[in-house]
């Protein structure tokens, strides 16, 4: 009576929650098997809906690179599964672990359990990788999972619905939709892991709501993810090596590059390499079709505005092609920045778009202070070929993850761990460390039928009791 009360008082999320809950109660430990095959039919429906999620994806940014959409959504998510699939067995495996004289005979072991029901926020940047990657990771950990995707992507979430509904019950995967205060209540639910992607601001609402229910969360943020291009580097190399990062999914990705350190004295070189690379990339640049749109009107008028505020305050603007901007298809070239300083909005916040700023340094010193002043990015990026200088900056310097003479791939290494740090983000959920992540990892101390206990039992002062103190106290 009393429990048709309570499911009666219970909001739909509530109710699909326990929903997971109970089924998940039912088969608390699924086999490697059925891992494995959940996995591997979930491998094979991404392989047959590729070309409907890559035609939902540009219906929802209007325009998007079918390559662009393949490279960095898709083909991460396949290439999770099969390193997944090669080393699931091995990470279920109990991990034994040293006992010491002081517990023998026991033995010790690490047994990883799946969590239960974990919730993953979804953002619009990428939809897919970042909604199948952390499913992926949670299945494979045994668990069950409820997605809420984003209302920007809603022709994409459409599409992902239906191939996850094909593979799994609604109390093994559901997908949920709505505006922002369903992404609120969504974030209040007792889940047992809650893994967030998106901004620094709005992790901290989720991370607060979760903090109710002390709910561990996973999250993944952004920030200003600086290039720092050292002073022995030549910088056509650099520009060669850093301009796919932003020009990818143009620049709407939280590692991508947010604003370049460069010597003082190459600045011009830099803006002339970039531009002479980013037309040999994007020819016509006004019928090209490897360049993505900016994803709605909303984050379009939010660039234009924090460029105006940069242009009011003193910057030049050096796009990085010649294109009239038109704000009826809301395609929008790297547009190069300097004259910067510390009032303009493009210095103070994540910038998550198509504009680049670009400040001068005398030495390498000047570089790393200026770092390290500013609060701690998901992502720092070295263009040196000196090992020394390297070293100094990894050294010296903190970031959730770096990458040397190269820019955003590093989030692509299945065998690694991805996260940020500080404001960044917390916690990792890529390769093995994933699955520790949305895995409980509980101690099992096992005895057999000799009991060293005893030695320790009351009445107290015997000379075994003596002896044992003597041999660790030490």
């Amino acid at each position: 009576m009393n429990m048709a009360v309570n499911n009666a008082q219970q909001s739909p999320l509530q109710q699909l929650l326990e929903q997971q809950r109970k089924a998940y109660q039912s088969a608390p430990a699924p086999s490697y098997q059925s891992r494995v095959d959940k996995l591997n039919k979930l491998k094979a429906s991404l392989l047959s809906y590729s070309d409907q999620l890559v035609s939902a994806l540009a219906t929802d940014y209007g325009h998007r690179s079918a390559n662009d959409t393949l490279v960095s959504d898709i083909l991460p998510c396949v290439n999770n599964i099969n390193y997944t699939l090669k080393n699931l067995k091995s990470w279920m495996k109990p991990n034994k672990r040293h006992a010491g004289l002081l517990l023998a005979p026991s033995s010790v072991a690490v047994h990883y359990q799946p969590l239960g029901i974990i919730g993953i926020i979804v953002p619009w940047n990428f939809p897919i990788m970042l909604a199948v990657g952390p499913l992926i990771t949670a299945i494979a950990a045994g668990n069950r999972a409820m997605l809420k995707m984003s209302e920007f992507t809603p022709a994409t979430n459409k599409v992902l619905t239906g191939l996850l509904a094909e593979i799994f019950t609604e109390d093994e995967v559901a997908v949920v939709e709505g505006e922002a205060d369903i992404a609120a209540q969504f974030s209040a639910l007792p889940f047992d892991h809650l893994l967030f992607t998106g901004s620094t601001t709005v992790g901290r609402h989720v991370m607060r709501a979760a903090a109710d229910n002390l709910t561990p969360v996973t999250l993944e943020l952004g920030g200003k993810s600086p290039v720092i291009v050292a002073p022995d580097m030549d910088i056509d190399t650099a520009v060669e090596r850093l301009i796919y990062g932003k020009c990818l999914n143009a620049g709407q990705i939280c590692v991508a590059p947010d604003y370049i350190l460069c010597p003082e004295d190459k600045i011009e070189s830099f803006i002339a390499a970039y531009q002479a690379r980013f037309n040999k990339m994007y020819p016509d640049f006004a019928n090209n079709p490897d360049y993505g749109n900016v994803i709605n009107q909303r984050q379009y008028d939010r660039l234009l505005s924090v460029l105006e505020d940069a242009k009011q305050k003193g910057a030049k603007i050096h796009p990085a092609t010649e294109f009239t901007i038109d704000n009826n298809v809301r395609k929008l070239p790297t547009q190069l920045i300097t004259n910067v300083s510390n009032d303009m909005t493009v210095i103070q916040e994540e910038i998550f778009g198509p504009l680049l700023p670009i400040m001068g340094y005398g030495n390498l010193e000047e570089a790393i202070s200026y770092v390290n002043n500013n609060e701690r990015p998901l992502a720092l990026y070295i263009m040196s070929f000196d090992s020394q200088t390297q070293q100094r900056i990894i050294q010296q310097t903190h970031s959730g993850g770096v990458c040397i003479n190269e820019t955003i791939f590093h989030v692509a290494a299945d065998d690694a761990p991805f996260g940020g740090i500080g404001p960044s983000g917390m916690g990792h959920y890529h390769g093995k460390e994933g699955f520790l992540t949305l895995s409980h990892a509980k101690t099992v101390l096992k005895s057999g039928k000799f009991n060293s206990g005893l030695f320790i039992h009351p009445p107290y002062g015997t000379k075994i009791q003596a002896l044992l103190m003597k041999m660790f106290l030490r």
